[in-house]
């Protein structure tokens, strides 16, 4: 069996942010800055790490500051030089994504993340992708992208993060049905979508990291309504189990959900507290609140 190579990322990030509101009532919320970064840059960083050369992000209007992120600011630069600052000049011009590597698309109706992973359709063509939920902050030592990349180029097929949660909230997520476990690699023969509780399959379940075949398009463009009656992308991804191989990853790590207000506090402080120059003034300060 050929196994293609894993160049591209779909990055949808056509959301409004109402929660952090009205911080994003102009940013987008993927811009908010975890310490000095923000989401969006972690994740395109997090993906580059996985080999990712190639990145598409699915935007709404008032989204152009999230591509601009990656370009090169001369302006800026030669400010930085002129002032005699390289270190943050370098680190600017290194974070700028290399010529023809990102390319945006609209998503005009909020439809559902199946939607928007619809709208990239022409820039996945017929390669297997990777799709990054930037609300979802992964803090782990090999990044989470290429722990599913490993994964992909093992089994050739389908691949999904997922972790186990309490089981009075899956409800709240796509949830896998187990079958065989090898390692961190899971079989997964089935899944569903923000099941009730009494009926989720497991405790199992899909965060915002997948790696894709490019069949589950086709299942895609059907434009099927699931739950909350949205094109759900999980709806999709089960019609391919029994197709396709298809396996989740328990990744090594941890994830912040930094969609909502207290994830995203949580992650200035375990992004800060890995941070050497900052640990031992973040700790100090911490005490002055939880003595």
């Amino acid at each position: 069996m050929s196994i293609k190579p894993l160049r591209k990322a779909v990055l949808p990030v056509a959301g409004l942010g109402t929660r952090f509101l009205p911080a994003t009532k102009q940013m987008p919320k993927e811009m908010l800055p975890v310490v000095d970064k923000p989401l969006i840059q972690y994740a395109v960083e997090e993906a580059r790490a996985a080999g990712i050369e190639q990145f598409c992000f699915v935007t709404g209007r008032g989204k152009t500051m999230l591509v601009e992120q990656f370009d090169v600011a001369y302006e800026l630069e030669r400010t930085l030089q002129e002032r005699g600052k390289e270190k943050e000049r370098a680190m600017l011009h290194a974070q700028a994504l290399p010529p023809g590597s990102i390319t945006s698309t609209r998503q005009q109706s909020a439809l559902g993340l199946g939607h928007a992973i619809w709208c990239a359709r022409h820039f996945i063509g017929d390669e297997p992708f990777a799709i990054l939920l930037p609300d979802d902050l992964m803090q782990c030592e090999v990044s989470c992208t290429k722990q599913l990349a490993d994964a992909y180029y093992a089994t050739g097929g389908n691949v999904v993060a997922v972790e186990k949660v309490p089981h009075e909230i899956v409800n709240r997520y796509g949830v896998i049905d187990p079958g065989e476990v090898h390692g961190n690699l899971v079989e997964i023969k089935g899944l569903v979508e923000k099941p009730p509780i009494d009926e989720a399959p497991s405790d199992l379940t899909v965060i915002g990291r997948y790696v894709l075949m490019p069949e589950v398009i086709a299942h895609l463009s059907k434009m099927e309504r699931g739950a909350g009656n949205e094109i759900q992308l999980t709806d999709s991804m089960a019609k391919l189990i029994g197709h396709q191989p298809f396996h989740g990853v328990l990744y090594e790590g941890k994830r912040y959900d930094c969609g909502d207000k207290l994830g995203w506090l949580e992650a200035q402080i375990g992004f800060a507290l890995a941070r050497p120059e900052l640990a031992d003034g973040v700790r100090a300060f911490l005490k002055n609140y939880c003595p």
